[in-house]
Protein backbone atom coordinates (compact mmCIF):
# COMPACT_ATOMS: atom_id res chain seq x y z
CA UNK A 1 0.00 0.00 0.00
CA UNK A 2 1.21 3.51 -0.82
CA UNK A 3 -0.51 5.08 2.19
CA UNK A 4 0.43 5.48 5.84
CA UNK A 5 -2.39 4.35 8.15
CA UNK A 6 -2.44 5.69 11.70
CA UNK A 7 -4.36 3.45 14.07
CA UNK A 8 -6.65 4.35 16.95
CA UNK A 9 -6.14 2.80 20.38
CA UNK A 10 -9.05 0.45 19.68
CA UNK A 11 -7.54 -0.64 16.39
CA UNK A 12 -4.15 -1.26 18.00
CA UNK A 13 -5.77 -3.53 20.59
CA UNK A 14 -7.53 -5.46 17.83
CA UNK A 15 -4.23 -5.81 15.97
CA UNK A 16 -2.71 -7.07 19.22
CA UNK A 17 -5.42 -9.76 19.42
CA UNK A 18 -4.48 -10.90 15.92
CA UNK A 19 -0.81 -10.89 16.95
CA UNK A 20 -1.65 -13.01 20.00
CA UNK A 21 -3.01 -15.75 17.71
CA UNK A 22 0.09 -15.57 15.54
CA UNK A 23 2.39 -15.72 18.58
CA UNK A 24 0.59 -18.84 19.79
CA UNK A 25 0.90 -20.33 16.30
CA UNK A 26 4.66 -19.79 16.30
CA UNK A 27 4.74 -21.68 19.60
CA UNK A 28 2.89 -24.59 17.97
CA UNK A 29 5.32 -24.52 15.05
CA UNK A 30 8.18 -24.69 17.56
CA UNK A 31 6.65 -27.86 19.03
CA UNK A 32 6.18 -29.48 15.61
CA UNK A 33 9.39 -28.60 13.82
CA UNK A 34 11.88 -31.47 13.89
CA UNK A 35 13.78 -33.76 11.55
CA UNK A 36 11.54 -35.96 9.43
CA UNK A 37 8.53 -33.69 8.90
CA UNK A 38 7.74 -31.81 5.72
CA UNK A 39 7.40 -28.07 5.42
CA UNK A 40 3.98 -28.65 3.86
CA UNK A 41 2.80 -30.31 7.08
CA UNK A 42 3.74 -27.13 8.97
CA UNK A 43 1.67 -25.13 6.50
CA UNK A 44 -1.36 -27.33 7.14
CA UNK A 45 -0.84 -26.96 10.90
CA UNK A 46 -0.90 -23.18 10.46
CA UNK A 47 -4.00 -23.18 8.27
CA UNK A 48 -5.94 -25.30 10.76
CA UNK A 49 -4.69 -23.40 13.83
CA UNK A 50 -5.58 -19.98 12.44
CA UNK A 51 -9.07 -21.10 11.43
CA UNK A 52 -9.60 -22.79 14.80
CA UNK A 53 -8.87 -19.42 16.43
CA UNK A 54 -11.40 -17.52 14.34
CA UNK A 55 -9.03 -16.05 11.77
CA UNK A 56 -7.85 -16.61 8.24
CA UNK A 57 -4.25 -16.87 6.99
CA UNK A 58 -3.25 -13.38 5.85
CA UNK A 59 -0.71 -14.76 3.37
CA UNK A 60 -3.00 -17.25 1.61
CA UNK A 61 -3.87 -15.91 -1.87
CA UNK A 62 -2.13 -12.59 -1.13
CA UNK A 63 -1.17 -11.47 -4.65
CA UNK A 64 -1.63 -15.13 -5.57
CA UNK A 65 0.64 -16.65 -2.89
CA UNK A 66 -0.69 -20.22 -2.60
CA UNK A 67 0.11 -21.07 1.05
CA UNK A 68 -0.58 -19.98 4.62
CA UNK A 69 3.12 -19.71 5.52
CA UNK A 70 6.32 -18.72 3.81
CA UNK A 71 8.86 -21.39 4.80
CA UNK A 72 12.43 -20.72 3.73
CA UNK A 73 15.16 -23.31 4.39
CA UNK A 74 18.91 -22.71 4.73
CA UNK A 75 19.98 -20.45 1.84
CA UNK A 76 16.41 -19.34 1.15
CA UNK A 77 15.90 -15.88 2.65
CA UNK A 78 12.13 -15.33 2.42
CA UNK A 79 8.92 -16.30 0.62
CA UNK A 80 9.79 -19.97 0.22
CA UNK A 81 7.00 -22.39 -0.74
CA UNK A 82 6.01 -25.14 1.70
CA UNK A 83 6.57 -28.46 -0.06
CA UNK A 84 7.37 -32.14 0.37
CA UNK A 85 10.85 -31.15 1.53
CA UNK A 86 11.73 -33.23 4.61
CA UNK A 87 13.36 -31.13 7.32
CA UNK A 88 16.77 -32.43 8.37
CA UNK A 89 18.96 -32.16 11.45
CA UNK A 90 21.01 -28.97 11.20
CA UNK A 91 18.62 -27.09 8.92
CA UNK A 92 17.73 -23.44 9.46
CA UNK A 93 14.01 -23.00 8.80
CA UNK A 94 12.48 -19.54 8.59
CA UNK A 95 8.74 -19.55 9.23
CA UNK A 96 6.93 -16.34 8.22
CA UNK A 97 3.18 -16.08 8.73
CA UNK A 98 0.27 -13.71 9.11
CA UNK A 99 -3.19 -13.75 10.64
CA UNK A 100 -6.27 -11.82 9.57
CA UNK A 101 -8.55 -11.66 12.62
CA UNK A 102 -11.74 -9.72 12.02
CA UNK A 103 -9.98 -7.56 9.46
CA UNK A 104 -6.89 -6.82 11.54
CA UNK A 105 -3.56 -8.13 10.29
CA UNK A 106 -0.53 -9.51 12.12
CA UNK A 107 2.78 -10.59 10.57
CA UNK A 108 5.84 -12.24 12.12
CA UNK A 109 8.78 -14.51 11.35
CA UNK A 110 11.10 -16.74 13.35
CA UNK A 111 14.05 -18.79 12.13
CA UNK A 112 14.44 -22.17 13.82
CA UNK A 113 17.62 -24.16 14.11
CA UNK A 114 16.61 -27.82 13.83
CA UNK A 115 18.35 -30.16 16.27
CA UNK A 116 22.10 -29.72 16.49
CA UNK A 117 23.21 -26.87 14.26
CA UNK A 118 26.69 -25.58 13.50
CA UNK A 119 28.37 -22.92 15.62
CA UNK A 120 28.33 -20.63 12.59
CA UNK A 121 24.60 -21.14 12.09
CA UNK A 122 23.89 -20.47 15.77
CA UNK A 123 25.86 -17.23 15.66
CA UNK A 124 23.89 -16.11 12.58
CA UNK A 125 20.61 -16.77 14.40
CA UNK A 126 21.76 -15.01 17.56
CA UNK A 127 23.09 -11.92 15.79
CA UNK A 128 20.02 -11.59 13.57
CA UNK A 129 17.62 -11.84 16.51
CA UNK A 130 19.71 -9.42 18.56
CA UNK A 131 19.67 -6.95 15.66
CA UNK A 132 15.87 -7.14 15.62
CA UNK A 133 15.72 -6.23 19.30
CA UNK A 134 18.19 -3.38 18.71
CA UNK A 135 15.88 -2.06 16.01
CA UNK A 136 12.80 -2.43 18.21
CA UNK A 137 14.46 -0.29 20.91
CA UNK A 138 14.47 2.63 18.47
CA UNK A 139 10.77 2.28 17.56
CA UNK A 140 9.45 5.17 19.65
CA UNK A 141 7.66 8.39 18.79
CA UNK A 142 9.98 11.18 17.68
CA UNK A 143 12.63 8.87 16.24
CA UNK A 144 12.95 8.16 12.54
CA UNK A 145 12.93 5.02 10.42
CA UNK A 146 16.66 5.51 9.87
CA UNK A 147 17.26 5.13 13.61
CA UNK A 148 15.79 1.61 13.44
CA UNK A 149 17.67 0.78 10.24
CA UNK A 150 20.97 2.06 11.60
CA UNK A 151 20.59 0.12 14.86
CA UNK A 152 20.18 -3.12 12.92
CA UNK A 153 23.08 -2.35 10.60
CA UNK A 154 25.44 -1.31 13.40
CA UNK A 155 24.83 -4.56 15.27
CA UNK A 156 25.27 -6.81 12.22
CA UNK A 157 28.16 -5.12 10.41
CA UNK A 158 31.00 -6.22 12.75
CA UNK A 159 30.24 -9.84 11.83
CA UNK A 160 30.71 -9.15 8.10
CA UNK A 161 27.28 -10.57 7.32
CA UNK A 162 25.30 -9.48 4.28
CA UNK A 163 22.30 -7.27 5.03
CA UNK A 164 19.56 -7.85 2.46
CA UNK A 165 18.60 -4.57 0.78
CA UNK A 166 15.94 -5.64 -1.72
CA UNK A 167 13.47 -6.57 1.03
CA UNK A 168 12.41 -4.45 3.99
CA UNK A 169 10.06 -4.16 6.95
CA UNK A 170 6.84 -2.22 6.61
CA UNK A 171 3.71 -0.77 8.14
CA UNK A 172 1.01 -3.29 8.99
CA UNK A 173 -2.35 -3.72 10.69
CA UNK A 174 -5.18 -2.79 8.35
CA UNK A 175 -3.33 -4.24 5.37
CA UNK A 176 -0.47 -6.73 5.23
CA UNK A 177 1.94 -4.21 3.70
CA UNK A 178 1.57 -0.51 4.42
CA UNK A 179 3.91 2.47 4.42
CA UNK A 180 6.44 3.27 5.71
CA UNK A 181 9.10 0.90 4.46
CA UNK A 182 11.56 -0.06 7.23
CA UNK A 183 14.97 -1.04 5.82
CA UNK A 184 17.67 -2.84 7.79
CA UNK A 185 20.41 -0.40 6.81
CA UNK A 186 20.59 3.38 6.86
CA UNK A 187 21.61 6.52 8.72
CA UNK A 188 20.41 7.70 12.09
CA UNK A 189 18.08 10.67 11.88
CA UNK A 190 17.00 9.88 8.31
CA UNK A 191 13.74 8.67 6.82
CA UNK A 192 10.11 9.16 7.85
CA UNK A 193 9.38 10.29 11.39
CA UNK A 194 7.85 7.72 13.74
CA UNK A 195 4.55 8.99 15.11
CA UNK A 196 2.03 7.58 17.55
CA UNK A 197 -0.55 5.40 15.83
CA UNK A 198 1.92 3.76 13.47
CA UNK A 199 2.23 -0.03 13.63
CA UNK A 200 5.30 -1.43 11.90
CA UNK A 201 7.06 -4.71 11.25
CA UNK A 202 10.80 -4.73 11.85
CA UNK A 203 12.37 -7.72 10.13
CA UNK A 204 16.12 -8.14 9.67
CA UNK A 205 17.04 -10.55 6.87
CA UNK A 206 20.72 -11.36 7.30
CA UNK A 207 22.96 -13.55 5.15
CA UNK A 208 26.02 -15.42 6.38
CA UNK A 209 27.81 -14.43 3.19
CA UNK A 210 27.12 -11.80 0.55
CA UNK A 211 24.16 -9.43 0.73
CA UNK A 212 23.08 -10.26 -2.82
CA UNK A 213 19.88 -12.17 -3.51
CA UNK A 214 18.53 -14.45 -6.21
CA UNK A 215 14.86 -14.38 -7.25
CA UNK A 216 13.44 -17.75 -8.24
CA UNK A 217 11.34 -18.54 -11.28
CA UNK A 218 8.34 -19.33 -9.03
CA UNK A 219 7.94 -15.57 -8.63
CA UNK A 220 8.26 -15.70 -4.85
CA UNK A 221 11.25 -17.52 -3.36
CA UNK A 222 14.33 -15.41 -2.66
CA UNK A 223 17.67 -17.04 -1.81
CA UNK A 224 21.24 -15.98 -1.16
CA UNK A 225 23.33 -15.37 -4.24
CA UNK A 226 26.23 -17.47 -2.90
CA UNK A 227 24.25 -20.39 -1.42
CA UNK A 228 25.18 -19.48 2.17
CA UNK A 229 22.73 -19.51 5.09
CA UNK A 230 20.25 -16.76 5.85
CA UNK A 231 18.19 -15.88 8.94
CA UNK A 232 15.01 -13.82 9.35
CA UNK A 233 13.21 -12.58 12.47
CA UNK A 234 10.21 -10.23 12.53
CA UNK A 235 8.20 -8.50 15.24
CA UNK A 236 5.36 -5.96 15.22
CA UNK A 237 5.62 -2.72 17.17
CA UNK A 238 3.10 0.05 17.87
CA UNK A 239 4.79 3.43 18.08
CA UNK A 240 4.38 5.13 21.47
CA UNK A 241 6.08 7.88 23.39
CA UNK A 242 8.90 6.77 25.64
CA UNK A 243 9.18 3.09 24.78
CA UNK A 244 8.15 0.64 22.07
CA UNK A 245 4.92 -1.34 22.42
CA UNK A 246 5.78 -4.80 21.08
CA UNK A 247 2.50 -6.34 19.90
CA UNK A 248 3.84 -9.80 19.13
CA UNK A 249 5.89 -11.83 21.58
CA UNK A 250 8.28 -14.70 20.97
CA UNK A 251 7.69 -16.01 24.50
CA UNK A 252 5.65 -19.02 23.36
CA UNK A 253 8.42 -20.06 20.96
CA UNK A 254 11.19 -19.53 23.50
CA UNK A 255 9.31 -21.52 26.14
CA UNK A 256 9.06 -24.51 23.81
CA UNK A 257 12.65 -24.26 22.61
CA UNK A 258 14.01 -24.05 26.14
CA UNK A 259 12.59 -27.53 26.80
CA UNK A 260 13.89 -29.15 23.61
Amino acid sequence: MSKVYYKTEEQIEQIRESADVLSLLLGEIAKAIKPGITTLSLDKLAYDFIHDHGGTPAFLNYHGFPFSLCISVNDQIVHGFPSDYVIKEGDLVSVDGGVDLKGFISDSAYTFGVGEISTEAQQLLDVTKESLFKGVEQAVAGKRVGDIASAVQEHVSPFNYGIVRELVGHGVGLYLHEKPEVPNYGKRGSGPKLEEGLVICIEPMINAGKAGVKFWDDGWTVSTVDGKLSAHFEQMVAIRKGKPDVLLTFEHVEKVLSKK
